[in-house]
């Protein structure tokens, strides 16, 4: 089946113009902001708690940055949790209260999550508008549960992981506004992979991401998904879905090299992580129904030297 990138026009004007950040970020809570500090603290302990990849690759950046990384990661947890698990009668409150923090910095006082993000957003000039496109990207999973085009799917992957990528951008630093499309790209190469790997828990949630016009073309009906039926045609289907993915992967390789030094390692960590995902898939026959793919720590720091070697030939 061809694969056509119609799609990645209609991204790139989501992400609309990104000038390069003239100032650089300023440092104050290491001297002795109580407050802000333990802000830090939590956001950290929310990223060890739900994510053991992200928490890995952001352990590979410099202490500040890995910090801001872990308050995007918090807010970016935080938003999701709220659509996930809210009730219909406060959710959209709870909604408008992260957009409005986002846009005039207003946040009860004693809501860390808040006063971490808030700093960051500040102290590396993160456009705004990446956090409320993230908040309307969530939020579409409760409007939306099934998706027709690949195009349609990956505005929705831009909308809850390319923004993430965008935004960690501007925290790890980078040379120009061509670093943009790559950014994106990996963000929808991660989002992807979190589509195949979660596919039957997905489903048991009402959710179905794999567009339809891929289903029919490989003769895959939602009475396969709904009964965990590993047949020919499915395996046709999800080797179509990882291939495209990892090529996903391979173009967004060149824009890792347009950040800053200090930060290759771990960008290019969160990529090989979930790549390895990919595979795991592979080894379990494309079972993503009864079986959920992951990494261990030691298959995790394996990949790290090949990794580095790649990353010092840029």
């Amino acid at each position: 089946m061809q694969v056509h990138a119609n799609w990645e026009n209609q991204l790139l004007a989501l992400a609309g113009n990104v000038s390069h950040p003239q100032t650089r970020p300023f440092f104050s809570y290491w001297a002795g902001d109580v407050s802000l500090r333990q802000a830090y603290k939590q956001a950290e302990k929310i990223t060890a708690e739900h994510s053991k990849s992200f928490y890995f690759a952001s352990g590979l950046l410099p202490e500040e940055k890995r910090s801001a990384v872990r308050a995007l990661y918090a807010f970016c947890r935080t938003v999701d949790d709220i659509v996930d698990e809210s009730s219909d009668e406060e959710r959209e409150s709870r909604l408008d209260y992260w957009r409005a923090m986002v846009e005039s910095a207003s946040f009860a006082e004693k809501d860390l999550i808040a006063v971490a993000w808030a700093d960051t957003l500040t102290r590396y000039h993160i456009p705004r508008h990446y956090a409320l496109q993230l908040i309307d990207g969530v939020a579409r999973d409760l409007c939306q549960i099934r998706y027709q085009t690949f195009d349609e799917l990956a505005t929705y992957c831009y909308g809850v992981a390319s923004t993430v990528g965008l935004m960690s951008m501007f925290i790890v630093g980078f040379a120009s506004s061509e670093a943009v499309p790559y950014a994106i790209k990996l963000g929808v190469a991660l989002q992807m992979t979190n589509i195949l790997r979660d596919v039957g828990e997905d489903y048991g949630n009402g959710r179905l991401y794999l567009p339809r016009e891929e289903l029919a073309f490989y003769g895959v009906q939602e009475t396969d998904i709904a009964q965990g039926r590993l047949t020919d045609n499915w395996r046709q289907l999800m080797k179509f879905q990882i291939e495209r993915t990892r090529q996903l992967y391979a173009e967004s390789w060149t824009g890792v090299k347009m950040l800053e030094r200090e930060g290759q390692l771990a960008i290019g960590a969160a990529s090989v992580f979930y790549q390895g995902i990919l595979d795991e898939i592979e080894k379990n026959d494309f079972d993503v129904f009864t079986r959920r793919a992951s990494l261990n720590t030691f298959a995790k720091v394996s990949r790290i030297p090949s990794l580095w070697w790649k990353i010092k030939s840029l």
